[in-house]
């Protein structure tokens, strides 16, 4: 038998998806087992990692994981840890660029405002009061079938974040 085939097909080890840590294959399964959130199962047919107790899924691009989401608070939730953590990092976000593939999935959760002075006619949406605009089409840049969104950013303190607000 061919070594190759003893394992799934991200390999003999992986790092987990929640705590990043190596985590071994379970060989001549598709699985793959992490001592701290469990089994993950990896589905050859879909390209996607399957986390057995909550059903939570993603996929692979350029040496990291994407959660794939099915509701809009999975992905808004990921969208304010990434702009806390560029805040703590000494940056603020200008910009939020989500995958298309959620656009629907978004329209109801987004500010709809008209441009500030100086933006984009082109991006009439908000969300934690940065302006929004959708990725190309997966077919357009590959990517995007996998990564959920992006934020440009800029040195320096947050500006007109609502969620930075919380507190006063």
């Amino acid at each position: 038998m061919h070594p190759g085939l003893q394992y799934p097909i991200f390999g003999p080890d992986i790092h987990c998806p929640h705590c990043r840590q190596t985590i071994p294959a379970l060989t001549l399964t598709d699985t793959y087992l992490c001592p701290r959130h469990g089994a993950f199962e990896a589905n050859p047919d879909t390209g996607e990692l399957v986390h057995l107790q909550s059903g939570r899924r993603w996929r692979h691009w350029d040496e990291d994981w994407y959660r794939q989401h099915t509701h809009p608070d999975g992905i808004r939730f990921e969208i304010h840890e990434a702009l806390d953590q560029l805040y703590t990092q000494g940056y603020r976000a200008t910009r939020v660029i989500i995958a298309d593939r959620y656009r629907e999935m978004m329209a109801g959760y987004l500010e709809k405002n008209p441009a500030w002075p100086g933006e984009s006619e082109t991006c009439r949406y908000r969300l934690y009061g940065l302006p929004v605009d959708f990725s190309p089409s997966a077919e357009a840049e590959p990517c995007w079938a996998v990564v959920n969104f992006t934020l440009d950013k800029e040195p320096g303190v947050p500006l007109r974040y609502p969620y930075l607000r919380l507190f006063d």
